[in-house]
């Protein structure tokens, strides 16, 4: 008899394959068509606890989880105990909106400031670190304060304090040289071109503040409208009226400032209703930078445990209920960028870097306008476009040649970082940021190089190193018939000598040792303890030369070296393009040629072709060198003696002075006067006896005495 296999019904699961007993007989059952394409990441809720229910229902009712059964953590802000503290905590629990009669909502003036405590000076028995400001930094400061450009009518910057409508800003950093440290305040009202008298309303904040620190303040401002919203910079000095050390609460200098500059604003404009601070935030929607509306959305997110939920029937604060579809308009906003996830409707997911990257986006935002008024300043706005702008930061990596188009502190203008706008040889216009005292005597119209901290070994240390033979010593002579072997031009003599000088640096380093007249005890691995001598001597970040302090036009026609001079005999070393400021030098480039012909100081080849003397720059450095010291020694009443090479010199530093040749040191030796070469080392020697023996490569060797004055 044959078996018959029973018919098996179709599976009535919601499984897609059902299975025959004997696992060889099935049926498919196609599922519901779905779309696979790639979709946002998907963000999953986390569980969320008993305790932490508790802390959403008290964020919603406005209270702080973090305070709970009066458990409060202390605020971890600089010297929490300082003046102010007490008024601190009744300002800080301020609530800006409050109902009137008829039970309309308004609120106070929105006022920001933004505060800095920069320390001069240590306690007694510390070590001077490289947190302190030294007194360049301060100095420059001030001078940022009072630059061209900043009033109403684009005139300079006006210092006043309490009573003085003119005060001298110079007296007040003196009287401060000494302090341990210095407050440094912006202070700028959301609504501050209505103000009627910004100078007034200052004057009213800073009499709040010493009735709240219970002491006189010594303080200048000066009131800025070179940007959106005019704002006043404030400095006071940190000591009382009793000349003891000014400690203020840090919650005060967090809080209450901003309470009482509110108080004032808001007393002459009045409270803002409802209505005008909509229509505040329906304008932030769209920008580009971190909103309040990026705050509350951040914050119901850390309060909903994930996600910001903006449905209509979530309970949530009375404040995202009223702003509820500018929230969504603004979490759209964000999604287009990158910065957050619908998860669900209504239900959004903010990015982590959300809050990091819309800051850095309005930063970047305001250097390219500090860009194109730099360029607008210089008659540039339509010679350079938006695709030349470069901005570096402090992250320099490369090399830039060019000429200064404006000069300004970074940032928001309360810090001692230098931001320079160059135009460079590239054809592009950089945005560098540097300390302060990097950029000492650097103006407007100068040629300079920002250096990037080096990451190669200079290459006179490779060549040392291949020049040094198995023993591991270093002869000049040998290296020199090296060089004419390889046919090194111009001149095999001059290109050993350079490298001689270096191992002279790096002796006085304990990098190499000196056998004899002409004999170096060279390591190994010299590149490697050359690049870490290199990285320590340049420090951290980049650093500025000065190669010109006049412009193109004024070295084209310039009696002495030049910075288009040396260039023109380094034979194109320089990356010139042919667009913005790269084709303006290669323009003065030729014209300077004409003018060495015409002058008799080079020979004209034709095709824009000229033959110049090896020793060019130092010709016309000479001529230069003698003209002007001839005029500074008969101002002196003393004669002139030039420095040449194997002549020995001495004298009094007086000072130095910079030529277009480069700078020199002024020597003094009661009967004669002198200009040498500068070296930085010669700053701390000023007002001392030093002498020296010129060098038949311009340089000298330099020998230190004892500073002039009476002794035992």
């Amino acid at each position: 008899m044959t078996l018959e296999r029973p018919l098996i019904r179709p599976n009535t699961t919601p499984n897609r394959l059902s299975m025959t007993r004997d696992e060889t007989d099935f049926r498919i059952r196609p599922g519901k068509p779905r779309d696979h394409q790639p979709g946002p990441p998907r963000v999953r809720r986390k569980p969320q606890g008993f305790l932490a229910q508790v802390h959403q229902a008290v964020r919603r009712a406005g209270g702080d989880p973090n305070r709970l059964a009066g458990k409060g953590k202390a605020s971890g802000r600089f010297n929490a105990r300082g003046r102010g503290a007490k008024v601190a905590v009744e300002l800080k629990a301020r609530n800006p909106w409050s109902r009137g009669p008829d039970g309309t909502r308004t609120r106070a003036r929105r006022v920001t400031v933004k505060a800095r405590i920069v320390k001069l000076n240590p306690q007694r028995g510390a070590a001077r670190g490289r947190t302190f400001v030294g007194a360049k930094a301060v100095d420059a400061h001030l001078r940022y304060l009072e630059r061209d450009g900043v009033t109403r009518d684009g005139e300079r910057g006006q210092v006043y304090s309490a009573t003085e409508d003119a005060a001298d800003g110079r007296d007040f950093l003196d009287r401060g040289r000494e302090d341990r440290h210095q407050f440094r305040f912006i202070v700028s009202a959301e609504d501050g071109v209505d103000l009627s008298d910004l100078r007034q309303t200052t004057r009213d904040l800073m009499a709040r503040m010493e009735a709240d620190l219970q002491t006189r303040l010594d303080w200048i401002a000066v009131d800025h409208y070179n940007t959106g919203h005019p704002h006043t910079h404030i400095l006071v000095r940190g000591v009382t009226d009793q000349g003891k050390i000014l400690n203020i609460a840090g919650d005060y200098i967090a809080h209450g400032i901003r309470e009482r500059a509110s108080e004032i604003v808001t007393l002459e404009l009045g409270r803002q209703t409802e209505l005008e601070v909509t229509d505040q935030l329906r304008r932030e929607v769209e920008a580009d930078r971190f909103t309040r509306l990026d705050r509350m959305l951040i914050a119901e997110q850390e309060s909903a445990n994930e996600f910001a939920d903006l449905r209509p029937d979530h309970d949530t604060l009375e404040t995202m209920k009223r702003n509820r579809a500018l929230l969504i308009a603004r979490a759209r906003r964000l999604e287009k960028m990158g910065l957050a996830t619908e998860v669900r409707p209504g239900e959004w997911h903010i990015s982590d870097r959300a809050e990091g990257t819309l800051r850095a986006l309005s930063e970047r935002e305001d250097i390219i306008k500090s860009m194109h008024r730099a360029l607008e300043g210089n008659d540039l706005d339509d010679a350079r476009g938006i695709a030349q702008l470069a901005v570096h930061r402090d992250k320099l990596r490369e090399r830039i040649t060019g000429r200064v188009l404006a000069r300004d502190l970074a940032g928001d203008g309360n810090c001692d970082r230098v931001q320079l706008v160059i135009d460079g040889t590239d054809g592009r216009v950089h945005q560098v940021e540097l300390r302060a005292e990097r950029c000492d005597g650097i103006t407007r119209g100068m040629i300079v190089a920002a250096v990037p901290p080096p990451t190669e070994p200079r290459a006179a240390d490779r060549n040392i190193r291949a020049a040094t033979g198995i023993d591991g010593t270093y002869d000049p002579s040998r290296h020199i018939e090296i060089a004419r072997a390889e046919k090194i031009t111009p001149d095999p003599e001059r290109f050993v000598a350079a490298h001689v000088r270096r191992l002279e640096a790096l002796r006085r380093a304990g990098i190499v040792e000196r056998w004899g007249e002409d004999h170096w005890k060279v390591p190994q691995d010299l590149p490697e303890h050359g690049l870490a001598y290199d990285r320590k001597g340049h420090g951290s970040g980049a650093r500025l030369e000065l190669l010109s302090p006049i412009g193109l036009d004024k070295q084209v026609t310039h009696d002495g070296a030049t910075w288009l001079d040396k260039e023109l005999m380094r034979q194109g070393s320089l990356n010139l393009r042919e667009a913005g400021f790269g084709l303006e030098t290669k323009r003065a480039m030729d014209r300077r040629k004409q003018v060495l012909v015409q002058r008799g100081d080079a020979q004209d080849l034709g095709q824009g072709r000229i033959r110049a003397p090896r020793d060019l720059v130092q010709r016309l450095q000479a001529r230069e060198i003698d003209r002007v010291g001839h005029a500074m020694a008969a101002e002196r009443g003393r004669d002139w003696i030039p420095v040449k090479a194997g002549s020995r010199f001495g004298g009094e530093l007086v000072g130095s002075t910079q030529l277009p040749s480069g700078r020199f040191a002024m020597i003094d030796s009661g009967l004669g006067f002198s200009l040498v070469p500068w070296n930085d080392a010669l700053g701390r020697r000023i007002g001392q006896q030093i002498g020296g023996v010129g060098l038949p490569s311009g340089g000298v060797e330099w020998t230190f005495g004892r500073k002039r004055g009476l002794g035992l």
